[in-house]
């Protein structure tokens, strides 16, 4: 009786027990849920809580800075060809490269930003510092276009003179814009898509949506700039055509920092660059080393984010290959021995490079949305109606962000799930599959211009409509070629921002969204040495050339040819190269 009585005590014990390891593994795990499992950490530099930070909430307040921000700089930047033109009193030649060369170097700074935020600040800092240098630089170009002294000597609506000292203003101004807009662009979308867990499925699904939602509340932004803000410019004034989107951009930064209890931060990882120029030398330095054909021998640290060796690029597998001379002062020399996920990063980076290359095509045919669209705009019949109401060249930029603003739904709600029926990818279409679209569509954006300029000129010749500045031919015509461009973007450039992401190592994700930026930087460059060249070459022997102050002496239609060219054979090469690219991450299908 006895014992079965301490029996019965020992199995209740033991049930006890049991029910104790139990619930204190139930306790681990809903720890382990808590947390976000891909390194991030709250502003108190805590473990980032699911429950509290991230995901949409977080978001809410990035997408509103980004709109902001974006309103900010079309309201500033869309109109600008005309304001160098007729208020600087610039050549049509001088104002495009002038706008090209700017515009180029707003998303080449990007990379000053991303190295700062990769290595030193963080996102978070990056994007709070540079938006004071941003909001500065929009301040002086206000002033410079209200303060008497500062701004240029109107006689008349666009009849203006500016001296040395006030142009000076103006492009320090719009340097310091340029030099701001660095530390923004390549962090923000980043940023964003650090709210993200990458380990959760439901989060992991989320984010791509992320991405399109991004550039649809950017394209908001410019909706607002390319209608009432321009309008304001050519109609009130560019006093407060540039106080406006300076007070955008203040509400800008208000938001951004309105969300920063619930941001998750990535901490800086050190010097990308850095670690890439170690790769480079140590495999150099060790090019008579034969690789061994088992990749366990390499190189490896013990830290917990490692990156799998992969087959191509095997000369830069010499970096992780152990020699006795690797050793300096009894610790490892890394510009001689580096590991194989270092060694991966480096690898990942000359990946994108191709397909960074045939970004710029791109690039250049968006350039001319704000540039020689504009101009050819100046030519046609800005009004609507019989009411007398015009529509400000600049402001045709509209139809392409109501592209945008239509195509991004549509493609997330309803391209998205048919594709995915048909191809059984998880986002419908690949990211290659994506930019190759956009690019395709691209091209006929080019021929609509084209053929819109055959006609103008046509109508000109025939009716000796030389010397008017506006030709009786609507400036609605130009409606199809603005929203081919915005169709096209949401294909090339959203799936650019994901690609760029997606393939990019942990730690270098600024340094890569940067080096996405720069295609819009060289796509600018492009088009500005393009411009220079065919003025060179067609304005021998007196010629009037290709692009002339009056577009009607002119030939812009064979600019718009050549452009289109390029880009078909842009298209060819990227079809090659998207063919032999592999992802660095499996492309999950649906089951």
């Amino acid at each position: 009786m006895r014992r079965n009585s301490h029996m019965g005590e020992y199995q209740e014990v033991d049930t006890e027990s049991n029910a104790y390891n139990l619930l204190e593994a139930k306790q681990d795990d809903d720890d382990d849920d808590m947390y976000t499992k891909d390194g991030t950490v709250d502003y108190r530099n805590n473990p980032a809580d699911k429950r509290k930070t991230g995901t949409w909430k977080a978001c809410g307040f990035i997408l509103g800075n980004e709109c902001c921000e974006r309103l900010a700089y079309y309201g500033m930047s869309s109109n600008l060809v005309r304001y160098f033109k007729y208020h600087l009193n610039e050549h049509s030649v001088t104002a495009s490269r002038n706008l090209s060369t700017w515009t180029g170097t707003c998303y080449l700074t990007p990379l000053i930003g991303a190295f700062v935020a990769d290595t030193y600040l963080g996102r978070y800092w990056t994007i709070a510092a540079f938006s004071i240098i941003y909001a500065i630089g929009m301040g002086m170009l206000t002033l410079s276009a209200s303060v008497p002294g500062l701004k240029p000597t109107c006689y008349e609506k666009d009849v203006c003179s500016a001296t040395e000292f006030q142009v000076a203003v103006c492009f320090t101004s719009l340097y310091l814009v340029a030099l701001g807009t660095g530390g923004i662009k390549p962090c923000v979308s980043s940023y964003g898509a650090d709210q993200f867990d990458d380990h959760d499925e439901v989060e992991e699904k989320q984010k791509s949506s992320f991405f399109n939602w991004f550039y649809f509340v950017i394209n908001v932004g410019a909706l607002v700039a390319h209608s009432v803000l321009v309008w304001i410019q050519d109609n009130i004034g560019w006093g407060w055509g540039f106080s406006v989107p300076t007070i955008a951009m203040g509400i800008a930064i208000v938001s951004f920092f309105s969300g920063t209890k619930l941001y998750r931060n990535q901490m800086p990882g050190g010097s990308p660059l850095g670690r890439l120029c170690q790769v480079a030398v140590a495999s150099f330095r060790k090019k008579n080393i034969e690789v061994p054909s088992d990749s366990s021998l390499l190189y490896e640290t013990s830290d917990a984010s490692k990156i799998n060796h992969t087959l191509d690029f095997v000369f830069l597998d010499k970096a992780a290959v152990v020699a006795p001379a690797d050793h300096t002062n009894g610790s490892i020399d890394p510009w001689k021995l580096c590991s194989v996920s270092q060694v991966e990063e480096l690898k990942a980076v000359l990946r994108l490079l191709p397909i960074w290359a045939t970004g710029i095509m791109f690039a250049t045919v968006y350039s001319q949305v704000s540039n020689l669209f504009v101009l050819q705009g100046s030519t046609l019949d800005p009004r609507v109606g019989q009411s007398g109401f015009e529509i400000p060249p600049a402001s045709l930029g509209i139809f392409d962000t109501i592209s945008v603003v239509f195509w991004v739904p549509v493609y997330d709600r309803v391209i998205v799930p048919v594709a995915r029926r048909l191809t059984g990818q998880q986002n419908g279409l690949t990211q290659l599959q994506r930019i190759g679209t956009g690019l395709f569509i691209s091209i006929f954006s080019m021929v609509c211009a084209g053929v819109l300029e055959v006609i103008r000129l046509e109508m000109v010749s025939r009716n000796n409509y030389y010397e008017l500045e506006h030709i009786p031919m609507s400036i609605l015509w130009q409606v199809p070629q603005y929203f081919l461009v915005g169709c096209a973007e949401v294909f090339t450039f959203i799936g650019q921002l994901e690609f760029f992401y997606e393939q990019a190592p942990d730690s270098m994700r600024s340094l890569c969204s940067a080096l996405q930026l720069t295609i819009t930087a060289i796509g600018s460059y492009t088009s500005a040495l393009l411009v220079t060249i065919v003025t060179i070459i067609t304005t021998r022997d007196g010629s009037p050339g290709w692009i002339t102050d009056n577009l009607n002496y002119g030939h812009l239609d064979y600019f718009f040819w050549l452009v289109a060219g390029l880009s078909a054979a842009n298209l060819a090469v990227f079809i090659v190269l998207a063919q032999r690219h592999t992802y660095r991450k499996t492309v999950v299908a649906v089951r």
